[in-house]
């Protein structure tokens, strides 16, 4: 009865092989030294016989010996699960439900907390939280270890898993038992479940010709999200910015055409992105079309350990063609692809495979982009007013007059620049404060170059 069953396991595996390579494998085999040769397309393809022979062990002890009747279907589905998360914390199993919630996802809306996670040393580690979502209010941070979901232990569990029960019903609540580092001990977290609606772009006026655009994940309409958001910046300042800040700390990524789109839209020409792989689909060039939304106006990026896979690609780009300057930190530095591989029953593979790289040949991958200029996240606070106010010209007993008139101009106090009603940025976000001062300075250095320009064609003349 053993070797019945262990038959029909090898006859199974045969079939299904066959039916992935498609090729027929009862017809056109030649058994070697534990290998199976079968031929497909006048190419030879290798399959593991000895190791197909242990798995069939394996499975028929299972089905005799373990304490519980297991489904056929449940083991088959465990054996692939464990197969492709043995290769990289990004390939995985996603059964019919897994799916249909990563395609809801890249539409932008779904159920959960609003975390993007990956796994590391059997544990989920937060890529980055989502703007304006529960995770996020409830001071969740990029870079977090999750230990325990609930009371339950996250360490064996697969990445698909974690992510199944974090996605609960909305209104309910889950604990989350986090690791930070820089923290004494553990960090309990309680967070109410929520349809999470991302808003990929946002945008607003910083200053006076100084624009914003904060994107907070790629979906399939940032593209045209970001063209939107730079027209409506140019309006409320009078038709041209003097410089812009383009937020993309703290996004995990997502559609890669969102991130060519986006980059595309600051360069005129040239290499975005290309990335490599053993199959040939998996070996594409991306390149920019004419046309730059800014026409070459000062440009900063601001990235750091959360900003992720596609943001990576378009701070890359930009940094390559000198077309902005990278401000922040180090990025998180997931320079890989994934491609879904959907399934006739409704499941899908999500598979890696190829690696990014930047149009001057960078792997992205385990390394990240590091900004032209370094600025950690700091908390500022003002400095203590003075007890005694330090004495100017205008305090000294018979100080000379102005001379730009009779009459004294009264002394007003310098109001701060308010940025959105804000006077405080530098306390608020220190990062963005230094980007603004940068882009300024870019400005004022421009005004200048114009001038001394128009200056030397007047002496010319």
């Amino acid at each position: 009865m053993q070797k019945k069953l262990q038959y029909f396991l090898y006859a199974t595996i045969a079939v299904v092989l066959g039916s992935i390579l498609n090729i027929n494998l009862f017809n056109n085999v030649n058994i070697g030294p534990g290998i199976v040769h079968a031929k497909q397309d006048n190419q030879q393809v290798q399959i593991p016989f000895e190791e197909l022979r242990t798995f069939t062990e394996v499975f028929s002890r299972i089905k005799n010996d373990y304490v519980e009747e297991v489904d056929d279907k449940e083991l088959l589905e465990n054996a692939i699960r464990g197969m492709l998360s043995g290769l990289d914390p990004h390939s995985a199993y996603l059964d019919t439900e897994a799916f249909k919630d990563l395609q809801i996802g890249t539409s932008g809306e779904f159920g959960g907390l609003g975390i993007e996670v990956g796994m590391e040393n059997g544990f989920v580690k937060v890529i980055a939280p989502i703007d304006d979502t529960p995770a996020q209010r409830a001071g969740v941070q990029s870079g977090d270890l999750i230990i325990r979901l609930d009371d339950t232990p996250v360490k064996g569990m697969t990445l698909s898993e974690a992510v199944k029960i974090m996605r609960g019903k909305p209104g309910s609540e889950l604990k989350l038992t986090i690791v930070r580092e820089g923290a004494d001990k553990p960090l309990k977290i309680s967070i109410i479940r929520a349809i999470i609606k991302v808003k990929s772009v946002k945008s607003r006026i910083l200053e006076d010709g100084f624009g914003y655009v904060r994107i907070t994940q790629f979906q399939s309409k940032t593209g045209s999200g970001i063209n939107k958001a730079i027209s409506e910046l140019k309006k409320k300042s009078n038709g041209s910015l003097k410089g812009m800040v383009l937020d993309l700390r703290n996004n995990p990524g997502g559609v890669l055409n969102a991130s060519v789109a986006v980059s595309d839209a600051f360069l005129n020409k040239g290499l975005i992105v290309y990335t490599e792989g053993r199959i040939e689909d998996s070996r594409i060039r991306f390149n920019a079309t004419p046309g730059d939304l800014l026409n070459g106006t000062p440009l900063i990026v601001l990235i750091n350990g959360g900003s992720a896979s596609a943001s990576e690609i378009v701070a890359g780009a930009l940094q390559d063609h000198k077309r902005a300057i990278i401000m922040g930190t180090k990025s998180f530095g997931k320079g890989s692809v994934q491609t879904i591989l959907p399934a006739r029953s409704g499941s899908a593979v999500k598979l890696t495979t190829a690696r990014y790289f930047t149009p001057s040949g960078r792997s992205i991958q385990a390394e990240g982009i590091t900004p032209d200029i370094e600025v950690k996240r700091v908390k500022v606070s003002s400095a203590e007013k003075p007890l005694i106010d330090p004495i100017k010209e205008k305090d000294l007993s018979g100080h000379l007059e102005n001379g730009n008139g009779k009459k004294k101009a009264k002394d007003k106090e310098a109001k701060k620049p308010e940025i959105n009603g804000d006077s405080e940025l530098a306390q608020k976000d220190y990062q963005l404060f230094e980007a603004l001062n940068l882009l300024k300075g870019l400005h004022i250095t421009r005004q200048m170059q114009d001038k001394l320009s128009f200056t030397s064609a007047e002496l010319n003349k």
